[in-house]
């Protein structure tokens, strides 16, 4: 049989919810994904939980909460410790999410899922890959190779190919075909034929319009809004989609020269487009072209503020302005309260780039008719004050005094056991101090010499009496003074990857920042406290489809190009997956699969697959040719066994003649300067007579 894969939903299956998957080939264990939602609902997480401790690779595709968000709360709770896999962008920016969801969730409640640290945990694990490059595992991933390429979406977003045994499984999710102002489209339509193809049918029911047609949409109903006075809120997410929502509202207002303000409001705005604008490499062609030519980067932003709290907001009152807030589904984050504030007015705007989480508070406006009036709770968080100060400070005195008992008890019961059962602990002991020397002033109180009386103290049988420490230097010196090891002052690679992790500055300043920093280094106590409140919802709310994924047609036509020998759908509503599922069970030459949640769906290929080694006798007789960097051969052999492995024999009998292949793609351009090169003079080849002189 060939490579043994199976493929597991453990969420995103038959639905919209979170993306995490399990892929077994033979018998290692991926996790595709560890996504989680604005609602941190740890329900969601049950049949993670089940399999986290046994997973050996994690892979990451996009750096947004539906694909990493539930990734510190595995690694600390459920028992995931395997090393991550992701490409640079989606180790920075899904950092950043996670800094700006923990914030924005801290500063409502008493959020204890994660921390900052647990989060800094996880993605130390992360190991960073560019796109293309062939990651060869061991131990027991050996002759697994795994590989990143563009996906589009979200900068740096991947499709992930797993290689074994010369078939390869690609899980391809959230892709966009479509070239955008900062993103290539995806290359997902150059793989042919994969074993196993796991894709999402997301969009399976979706058609879009002109991109064109549709920039220009969104710019006339910000403009109009402006224009009478209103205000527009654009819920986005911390690091993803709402990048090129950035670069079409700069270029817009550059090109239009309007001096409507514009603010992108996140707790790690700046950080955000600080990673950003070092990632051009990961850009499209346009943006590299650009920066190439004139030093231009298209993410040093002329008409954008970032900002990271509401006092700059609050300073322009009523003034007509555009801002981009996160979170998306309006659940916390900065978004949430500005929309209770913009809601009374009807001259607002609110406009949705994204479809909402279920049960959030963006999907419950998202529907037809919108409601006109919600419930939402409004959370604060502020200091102790008065008796509630105090009262705490004695709390917290009185929990100091108990760690220090229990330490204590800890130490005595380890001082003890150090020392077996015959030590008396409780025996005083009587130390011989009569070579010490004594103080005169010592001497005349006591009478001279006496003896130490220590109680409750047991030293080792190898101990001496009582003196100061001393510490002999022992270092080798020389001819220019101490000798000293280069090592010691030369920081290893995993304390540098550390360091730098999140930039130049130390602790949480060069994490998030200032104001973020200073609000969580502010140690002094505090509460939240909540009130619910209904806002009667007078503003316009409108939907519009940026989120970056290929379309239904778009979707069909790229696996019908890729033409997978299976096929595994994943992440979409009931409906759009059993449509996708019936159009390429009636169009494609494929086994077509849509797995329920925990269910385990066997995808093995059905090709037969033998390892067989090459003997040094056929090996000798082997007339190689070098193309490019590599060397090939027509290989004539018959199977046969050596110390039970399978190898290659040459030819009992004369093996019949072949003819001539090609190999790789010729050019005219390159025959005629082959030719030239070797003495011949070339004129024009007529693609008839190229195709005689090749055979």
């Amino acid at each position: 049989m060939g490579t043994s894969v199976q493929v597991t939903p453990l969420s995103g299956a038959y639905g919209e919810g979170p993306l995490c998957y399990l892929l077994a080939v033979d018998g290692f264990r991926f996790l595709l994904d560890c996504g989680w939602t604005d609602l941190c609902d740890t329900s969601q997480l049950q049949p993670l939980a089940k399999v986290a401790p046994t997973i050996d690779a994690v892979l990451l595709s996009h750096p947004d909460m539906m694909h990493l968000g539930a990734l510190p709360y595995a690694m600390k709770h459920l028992g995931l410790s395997a090393p991550v896999y992701a490409t640079e962008p989606v180790f920075r920016l899904g950092l950043l999410t996670m800094y700006d969801h923990f914030l924005s969730r801290w500063q409502v409640s008493d959020f204890d899922l994660f921390t900052l640290d647990d989060v800094d945990a996880a993605f130390q694990n992360v190991v960073r890959l560019k796109y293309s490059q062939n990651y060869i595992l061991n131990d027991k991933g050996e002759g697994i190779v795994i590989a990143p390429h563009v996906a589009g979406h979200l900068l740096g977003g991947t499709v992930w190919k797993i290689t074994k045994d010369g078939e390869d499984v690609v899980y391809a999710v959230d892709f966009n075909h479509r070239k955008e102002m900062h993103l290539n489209g995806t290359v997902l339509g150059s793989f042919v034929r994969p074993a196993v193809l796991i894709t999402d049918a997301y969009n399976a029911l979706n058609n879009q319009g002109y991109r064109k047609k549709q920039d220009q949409d969104f710019i006339d109903s910000l403009v109009k809004v402006l224009a009478s006075g209103g205000s527009v809120l654009l819920p986005v997410d911390t690091a993803g989609r709402v990048l090129e929502l950035l670069l079409i509202l700069d270029k817009y207002w550059g090109d239009r020269r309007l001096e409507y303000p514009i603010y992108f409001l996140t707790n790690v705005s700046t950080s955000t487009i600080d990673y950003v604008k070092s990632f051009l490499e990961w850009m499209g062609d346009q943006i590299a072209k650009s920066f190439e030519s004139s030093r231009a980067n298209a993410f040093l932003l002329k008409k954008v503020t970032l900002i990271i709290n509401k006092e700059e907001l609050e300073k322009l009152g009523g003034t007509p302005k555009v801002v981009l807030a996160s979170m998306a589904s309006l659940e916390v984050g900065f978004s949430h309260g500005i929309f209770v504030e913009m809601a009374n007015e009807a001259r607002n705007l609110v406009l949705f780039t994204e479809k909402g989480q279920f049960g959030t508070l963006a999907r419950m406006l998202q529907v037809d008719p919108p409601p006109k009036a919600v419930k939402v709770t409004m959370s604060k968080r502020i200091p102790l004050v008065g008796d509630e100060l105090k009262a705490y400070e004695e709390e917290q005195e009185r929990i100091k005094k108990e760690e220090a008992i229990k330490a204590s008890l800890v130490k005595e019961e380890e001082l003890k056991a150090s020392h077996g059962p015959n030590a008396k602990a409780s025996e005083p002991m009587v130390i011989d101090a009569s070579s010490s020397r004594k103080s005169a002033k010592a001497g005349s109180h006591f009478g001279g010499n006496n003896d130490i009386f220590i109680d409750g103290f047991v030293p080792p049988s190898t101990s001496v009496a009582p003196m100061f420490p001393f510490f002999e230097n022992t270092a080798e010196w020389d001819d220019f003074g101490e000798v000293i090891n280069p090592d010691d002052y030369t920081m290893k690679q995993e304390e540098m990857d550390s360091t730098l992790m999140l930039g130049p500055g130390d602790g949480l300043d060069g994490k998030i920042d200032d104001g973020s920093a200073r609000l969580l280094l502010d140690s002094a106590p505090s509460k939240v406290i909540s009130n619910e409140i209904t806002v009667q919802v007078k503003c316009s709310l409108v939907y519009m489809d940026f989120e970056g994924r290929s379309d239904g047609r778009s979707v069909k036509s790229v696996i019908a190009h890729v033409a997978p020998l299976k096929l595994v759908l994943v992440h979409g509503s009931a409906e759009a997956t059993e449509h996708l599922k019936m159009h390429c069970s009636k169009n494609l030459d494929s086994h077509v699969y849509a797995p329920q949640i925990e269910e385990t769906i066997d995808v093995t290929s059905d090709l037969c697959a033998y390892k067989v080694q090459l003997s040094e006798k056929l090996m000798s007789n082997i007339i190689c040719k070098k193309l490019g960097e590599h060397e090939i051969a027509w290989v004539d052999a018959e199977v046969g066994k050596e110390d039970e492995k399978l190898v290659l024999l040459p030819p009992s009998s004369m093996p019949p003649p072949h003819k001539p292949v090609l190999v790789g793609d010729l050019k005219l351009s390159d025959f005629k300067q082959f030719l030239e090169n070797k003495g011949w003079q070339v004129g024009l080849l007529h693609s008839q007579v190229f195709d005689l002189l090749l055979y």
